[in-house]
């Protein structure tokens, strides 16, 4: 996972959901979804993720158990569209798998 790819993916969530970043940011392995987390995202805003997950780097995620687990944390997203051929720190990349 790369720092770069973190970031870009931390500001993009955010966006994506209209959220702020809570009092000191947000963590990478943190979870995202849940009435207990701190930004308690729901399916709405998992639909808002990936939809810009595809427009931001071109990559269209599924529903599926696999899209779910991705998107359990920042740190998860980042691994998922790495192994799915997304270059670290890229931008509007089409995958190469």
């Amino acid at each position: 996972m790369s720092d770069p790819l973190v970031a870009q993916l931390t500001a993009l969530i955010l966006e994506a959901c209209e959220k702020d970043a809570p009092p000191g940011g947000l963590h990478a392995d943190e979870p995202l979804f849940g009435a207990e987390t701190r930004l308690q995202l729901d399916s709405l805003d998992a639909l808002q993720i990936s939809m810009a997950i595809q427009k931001q780097y071109g990559l269209r995620m599924a529903d599926s158990k696999e899209t779910r687990r991705a998107l359990s944390s920042i740190a998860h997203l980042a691994d998922y569209l790495v192994a799915s051929g997304i270059s670290p720190g890229a931008q509007g990349t089409t995958p190469t798998a």
